[in-house]
């Protein structure tokens, strides 16, 4: 199988690194700088430093180089999804399989990415990859668990033996829709908990948004046709409290910064090119809520403080008022 994957991100890095463990393996990298940089020194020093590349993995970054590709795995933000698949759909083969990693809802059109990857393409073949899957703890090969989530069982089948290793173990999943919305949801209910950690007001109310949250995640859910089995299960719960807790999460980092009284252009230069998802996805769920009369009072807070600048704790008091 011919293999490449879109997008020289953290995640995207670690999973072609992975992957060529056993599969030489294609590396898409958009910014020229760090495409010479990993040719030359055989680490991303960007996004994922301190591991070693391993040799079948390829980096490249004229995009014409990638014909003939049997597996397209996409890393890319999601509200960058649809432009970078415009690019490659010339390139990609009617039989291929498409795989998305990145979690968040499009802005405008509430697409999920499985959705932006048929629509642009033609191709049915899509899968979902989720679940609690830190780069920086893959990348050092601390056991992990994800989710690959498609309709068609025989696909899974084929693409599992590129992804599955003694520390990385994957489950099946048929519920491509529930398994790409709880990716969404839990990034804003980071954000939220990282705000709780900013401003040190304790455990107890650390646990109450992350439940508020699984809530929440559950009503959105809901209205998409998502699967309880898969809200409460490992792409739900499980990447719910491994984001909401962990040092890694971009989404905790963001919200942690915001409390911190940072704006958004000194947050973005401490993030040194890496993405909060849950930042652009709060304005998404939000709007796609209104609309729907859906009850997300976590959520609808997260977007007010996010994009009308509405004070912290104002917010967290109509928080309490309204669950």
């Amino acid at each position: 199988m011919k293999i490449a994957v879109i997008g020289a991100g953290g995640w995207g890095t670690t999973l072609a690194n992975l992957i060529a463990e056993k599969f030489a393996v294609k590396l898409w990298v958009r910014e020229v700088e760090l495409y010479n940089i990993m040719k030359e020194e055989h680490e991303n020093k960007w996004f994922l430093p301190g591991v070693k590349l391993n040799e079948l993995l390829e980096p490249i970054h004229d995009f014409k180089e990638l014909g003939d590709i049997d597996i397209f795995i996409f890393a890319v933000p999601s509200q960058f999804l649809r432009h970078t698949v415009k690019q490659f759909s010339d390139i990609i083969k009617k039989d291929a399989i498409l795989i998305n990693v990145a979690k968040g809802l499009e802005n405008n059109t509430y697409n999920l990415m499985t959705e932006i990857l048929s629509e642009e393409t033609g191709n049915n073949n899509v899968v979902a990859l989720s679940g609690p899957n830190h780069a920086e703890e893959v990348g050092e090969k601390i056991p992990t668990a994800a989710v690959l989530a498609s309709e068609n069982e025989d696909i899974l089948k084929k693409i599992s033996p590129i992804f599955k290793r003694d520390y990385f173990k994957v489950y099946f999943h048929d519920d491509v829709v529930g398994v790409q919305i709880c990716g969404a949801i839990k990034n804003i209910t980071a954000i939220a908990t990282g705000v709780v950690a900013g401003l040190g007001l304790g455990d107890n109310a650390n646990g109450a948004i992350i439940t508020y949250g699984l809530r929440e995640m559950n009503e959105f859910g809901k209205v998409f046709g998502a699967k309880q089995k898969t809200i409460y299960g490992l792409a739900g719960v499980g990447d719910l409290i491994a984001t909401c807790t962990s040092q890694h999460s971009r989404n905790r980092f963001v919200g942690k910064q915001i409390a911190s009284g940072k704006s958004f252009e000194e947050i973005k230069e401490l993030m040194h090119g890496m993405v909060a998802e849950g930042i652009t996805t709060a304005k998404s769920v939000h709007e796609f809520a209104e609309k729907k009369n859906i009850d997300m009072p976590l959520a609808s807070q997260v977007y007010k403080v996010l994009f009308e600048k509405k004070e912290i704790k104002k917010a967290i008091k109509d928080l309490i008022s309204l669950i």
